[in-house]
């Protein structure tokens, strides 16, 4: 499918929209965005792998700052890192790909760098997994894993990218096209999420929610109206 200029969805924005659509529609649809301590904090975490770069570490290689896309799926973004790690050359499982410079196959890695703590929205895994699939159909190969590295706990989380994760992302890119082409504000949550959040002052959240039902709501309008516009 050919995308139009304004039809390519952000990666990131997909992490916005899970773990809260009003957020995701502040700042993809609104054009608005603050900072605070903890986006400054995540800002000094990336300036690690915001600039691009190569090395090899063994048997791994180490590409920072990557760029990647998915034209079937209409998606643009950056990885923060993705490592190609080395293989037996006669892997026959698809996952392995050549290398410039290399006799060897390497299987694609990527790692996404976050500020705090593991989340239980999956927004973060469903962020790196669409990266992996924009992976998978730049380099026609397949990416089975990857991982999140929290600047709070400073541990990596390794991510499976099984068939249930691809198939939430998927309907996650769905629920995003369908709110970008009405664009409509999502309603507020209101919950933990508002307390550390740098956009709470525009969003008032607590003057203008109604509860986390809302939120339910909207997404089905979304499907709702998508199904009956369909012939």
């Amino acid at each position: 499918m050919a995308w139009g200029e304004d039809d390519w969805i952000p990666v990131a924005a997909l992490q916005h929209f899970v773990f809260c659509p009003r957020q995701w529609g502040l700042i993809h649809l609104e054009g608005i965005w603050a900072d605070n301590r903890q986006t400054a904090e995540g800002n000094r975490l990336h300036q690690q792998v915001d600039i691009a770069s190569t090395e090899c570490r063994g048997d791994v290689r180490i590409a920072r700052a990557v760029p990647i896309r998915s034209v079937r799926l209409g998606l643009t973004g950056k990885a923060d890192v993705v490592e190609f790690l080395r293989c037996d050359s006669t892997d026959g499982t698809g996952r392995a790909v050549a290398l410039a410079d290399s006799a060897d196959r390497w299987i694609p890695h990527p790692v996404e760098y976050k500020r705090g703590s593991p989340k239980p929205w999956k927004c973060d895994e469903i962020q790196l997994c669409a990266q992996a699939l924009c992976i998978e159909e730049m380099l026609g190969c397949d990416v089975p894993q990857g991982a999140l590295f929290y600047g709070q706990t400073r541990r990596r989380v390794t991510v499976p990218f099984d068939a249930p994760l691809r198939e939430r992302t998927l309907e996650v890119i769905g629920h995003v096209r369908e709110a970008s082409r009405r664009h409509a504000l999502p309603p507020p949550i209101s919950d933990t999420r508002c307390d550390k959040c740098s956009l709470n002052e525009a969003c008032m959240p607590k003057l203008t929610c109604r509860g986390n039902a809302t939120v339910a709501a909207y997404l089905d309008r979304l499907l709702q109206d998508a199904s009956e516009e369909r012939p």
